[in-house]
């Protein structure tokens, strides 16, 4: 152990397992696991992401640990790793091996930080190795010994915890329930957006394009057009600050098209709401020039607002029948404006006929 005196970085000496298990890698527990070499762990655990499996023993008395961490990987040619975390939990910060096979279809380890050093825990004049944040992930390939990156769906974002090394709870490993409240975080992200973009605006446009085709609706339909846009707006703004919160708390991990569909989207959307204060009365000379912009940013609207919506479920990656729910909802409503549509230009064109066969009043 190190005194007081002496505060230096301790090094931990960890081995990823990468030789051929006598039993399955997706074996129904840890202790039914068994190495070819015959190496024994003091302890392990069946993790709860990846179908994945976690070995070690802990010698406190040159704070050494053994590690073996099994996983099957994403694809036969992917690559597995596990990281050790000295300020938090999970992958973002910490000091990783990856195991791969190589060209030659030998298993290789690559240390992705060159040196695995942790800070002691100072206490009472010894420095104490108690417990560590723990992370792993499994991606699809390796090109020239660089990993290609893995999918940021659940199982690979929840794939973090803690291990206990001392203490009444040594030997024991938890999870962390930051992954699932960043979960919450992005399913009520998608939840806003897809109902204030992706449904309320839609049904505004609808309603201020074909409602007010008949007399009897006005003003009524320009009343709920208002309040549909307005609404959709509002809890837009919601769904937006809420990805822009999430930006910031997932460091290297960018959705650079939907990110960016997502400004725009919010931008033409503010304008359109603003240029609400600058509608011309209908007699006015700029009141058509006011309308072919008004209409024109509308359905600019619709169209990202329907395309990043999808892009965010790609990102999302919800249970199916979410998706194909949104898909039938936008269909339906597809399908009531193409009906909407056609009943629109036979009263306008019966309309005209009944005005071009009025006869003139001198």
């Amino acid at each position: 152990m190190a005194s007081s005196g002496n505060l230096s970085v301790l090094a931990l000496l960890i081995s990823l397992a990468v030789t051929t298990l006598i039993s399955p890698a997706n074996s129904l527990t840890c202790s039914s696991q068994s190495f070819t070499n015959n190496k024994l762990y003091t302890q392990c655990a069946d993790l709860p992401s990846l179908s994945s499996y976690l070995h070690w023993t802990y010698d406190s008395a040159n704070s050494s640990l053994s590690v073996a961490f099994i996983a099957p990987p994403a694809q036969s040619d992917g690559w597995i790793a596990w990281a050790i975390n000295p300020t938090g939990t999970g992958m973002a910060g910490a000091q990783t091996l990856l195991a791969y096979k190589n060209s030659g279809g030998a298993m290789a380890v690559k240390d992705l930080q060159h040196q695995l050093l942790l800070r002691p825990i100072h206490r009472r004049g010894e420095a104490r190795l108690r417990s560590l944040g723990h992370g792993s992930g499994v991606g699809p390939s390796v090109s020239d010994g660089f990993p290609a990156k893995h999918a940021f769906d659940g199982p690979n974002l929840q794939a973090k915890g803690t291990l206990t090394l001392t203490g009444t709870n040594a030997g024991t490993t938890t999870t962390t329930t930051a992954a699932d409240s960043k979960t919450k975080k992005k399913n009520i992200h998608g939840i806003l957006n897809a109902v204030s973009w992706g449904l309320l605006f839609p049904i505004g446009i609808i309603i201020a394009r074909y409602l007010r085709t008949f007399p009897s609706a006005d003003p009524a339909w320009f009343y709920l057009h208002v309040f549909c846009q307005v609404s959709a707006y509002a809890i837009g703004v919601a769904g937006w600050a809420t990805g822009i919160k999430l930006g910031s708390e997932s460091k290297g991990v960018v959705y650079k098209g939907h990110r960016n569909i997502g400004i725009a989207l919010f931008s033409i959307a503010t304008l359109q709401i603003f240029a609400l204060f600058l509608r011309p009365k209908k007699d006015h000379k700029y009141r058509l020039y006011w309308n072919i912009y008004h209409h024109s940013i509308g359905y600019l609207i619709l169209v990202l607002a329907i395309v990043n919506v999808f892009k965010g479920m790609d990102i999302l990656n919800p249970a199916k029948h979410w998706k194909s729910t949104y898909i039938i909802t936008i269909a339906v409503l597809g399908g009531i404006a193409l009906f909407l549509e056609a009943v629109t230009w036979i009263v306008v064109l019966k309309r005209r006929s009944s005005k071009s066969t009025k006869p003139y009043d001198g």
